[in-house]
């Protein structure tokens, strides 16, 4: 089964193990605000990272020293639960980000908990990691991260804004909070930040192809317009000269209109610019054109 592209991103963040307990507290909320469910009657984060799921013990054990009492039995299924039911983890947990679980548990981001850069950093890996996505760049230019907490998201939206100095945009999706932008410089901005260089450098190289493409094929379908009038235009030239060859005005015409109707008439599908190098002596394509339309010109008038 091929890997998506916003797994590769995450696989690439997630090999950035935060050294500090103070990162590593923050990546933890980032992960718990954006999860599943957070709440004084449990924690369940789901996710279908292989590496996440490989982080998330180590990450909470640096954080709160504590274990899951729920982990996926293997690596099989393609999405993995993990849990925490005890109360007394679920306290500490809580109590870590000023949150008392005995009161209506209203959430939002704890600004003492992202104070400093780096912990900033954490903290947006770790939503990123749990409620983001980032669209295959050879499909589109899109990335999001959803929460259903309401005051989480606009806080999310001023700390993306903080560190980024860009405002993600906004959306209501059925009940959830979406955070999400779609312009490829500020996605290669974001993945960079999040620690997923080689996703960003994907983001970026996806444009550049799309814009040698786009710039080949107007170039391919302005030579198309042009061989289009090149073909008319000898046509009507050749339409002309069997005019004046059938009113016998060969003889007629000036020595240099002679050169240019035998020219066209043996090199139907040569250039303005090889014709004009046919003509004793040479001349410019300019002069060239201008002979051939008084060809035209004239057997109209031997027509009438």
């Amino acid at each position: 089964m091929a890997v998506s592209f916003s797994a590769t991103a995450k696989a690439e963040i997630c090999r950035a193990f935060p050294s500090r307990r103070c990162c590593a507290l923050a990546q933890c909320f980032g992960i718990l605000l954006f999860c599943n469910s957070f709440s004084a009657d449990g924690i369940r984060i789901i996710t279908e990272s292989r590496e996440l799921a490989q982080t998330l013990p180590k990450l909470f054990k640096k954080a709160f020293s504590v274990q899951f009492d729920i982990v996926p039995e293997g690596e099989t299924a393609a999405k993995m639960v993990f849990q925490i039911t005890d109360k007394e983890k679920i306290s500490q947990i809580m109590a870590a980000y000023g949150f008392n679980p005995t009161d209506t548990l209203a959430l939002n981001v704890n600004l003492a908990v992202v104070e400093e850069e780096c912990c900033k950093a954490s903290f947006l890996r770790g939503a990123f990691l749990s409620g983001g996505s980032v669209t295959d760049p050879a499909k589109g230019y899109h990335i999001e991260i959803t929460t259903t907490h309401g005051a989480v998201a606009r806080q999310t939206y001023a700390l993306m804004e903080e560190v980024l100095g860009f405002y993600p945009k906004t959306a209501v999706r059925v009940g959830t909070q979406v955070l999400y932008l779609k312009q490829s410089e500020q996605i290669s901005d974001l993945l960079t930040y999040l620690g997923a260089p080689v996703a960003a450098m994907g983001i970026m190289e996806a444009r550049l192809e799309k814009e040698l493409n786009n710039k080949v094929n107007r170039r391919c379908n302005c030579d198309d317009a042009n061989t289009s009038k090149v073909v008319e235009a000898a046509q009507e030239q050749l339409a002309a000269i069997r005019i004046l060859r059938e009113r016998g005005q060969f003889e007629n015409l000036p020595k240099k209109l002679q050169q240019a109707m035998v020219a066209r008439e043996n090199n139907p599908e040569s250039s303005l610019t090889e014709l004009a190098a046919m003509m004793e002596p040479p001349i410019t394509k300019p002069a060239m054109n201008h002979r051939l339309k008084k060809l035209v010109e004239l057997s109209k008038e031997a027509a009438i």
